[in-house]
C-alpha cells in the first residue's frame, strides 16, 4: 500500500531542476567570479595552477593599488606560479611556450640596443681625437 506522503520521484527531479534558488552555492560563486573575467584569467583558472594564479592576481592588484614595483612585490608569487605551469605542461604548453617566445624577442632586443650602444661609444672614441686637435688648431691661431 502506497503512503499519502510519498511522491512520484520523477516529480520531484523536475521541480528540483525548474527551480533556479536549488543552485548550489557553489555554481553561483563561480558564475558570479567569471562575470566580466577575460578569457586568459578563465584560461588559468581552468588548470591546476588556480590558486597559484589567484594569488598572483592578487598580488598584482595589491601592488597597483599601492602603487608600489609589481616585479619586486610579487616575485615569489610569479615564480611559484611559473614553477606551477611547468609542473602542468599538458594544460599550460601554449601559455608556456608564448613566453619562451616573448623572453627570446626580448633578447633580441636587448642585443640589439647593446650592439647599438657598443657602436655609439666606438663612434665617440674615433671622433674625440680628431675634435681635440681641432680644438688645438683654433687655440694655436
Amino acid at each position: 500500500m502506497a503512503s499519502a506522503v510519498e511522491t512520484n520521484p520523477e516529480q520531484n527531479q523536475e521541480s528540483i531542476e525548474e527551480d533556479p534558488s536549488n543552485a548550489s552555492i557553489d555554481e553561483k560563486k563561480v558564475e558570479e567570479e567569471e562575470e566580466g573575467e577575460c578569457g586568459f584569467c578563465l584560461y588559468m583558472k581552468g588548470g591546476g595552477c588556480k590558486d597559484s594564479f589567484i594569488a598572483w592576481e592578487n598580488c598584482i592588484k595589491e601592488a597597483e593599488e599601492a602603487k608600489e614595483d609589481i616585479a619586486e612585490k610579487c616575485y615569489q608569487v610569479t615564480a611559484a606560479l611559473k614553477t606551477c605551469m611547468e609542473a602542468h605542461p599538458d594544460y599550460y604548453e601554449p601559455i608556456l611556450r608564448a613566453e619562451k617566445v616573448a623572453e627570446q624577442e626580448a633578447m633580441k632586443e636587448l642585443e640589439k640596443e647593446a650592439e647599438l650602444k657598443d657602436k655609439s661609444v666606438e663612434k665617440e672614441l674615433v671622433e674625440e681625437p680628431g675634435q681635440e686637435a681641432a680644438s688645438e688648431d683654433k687655440r694655436e691661431s
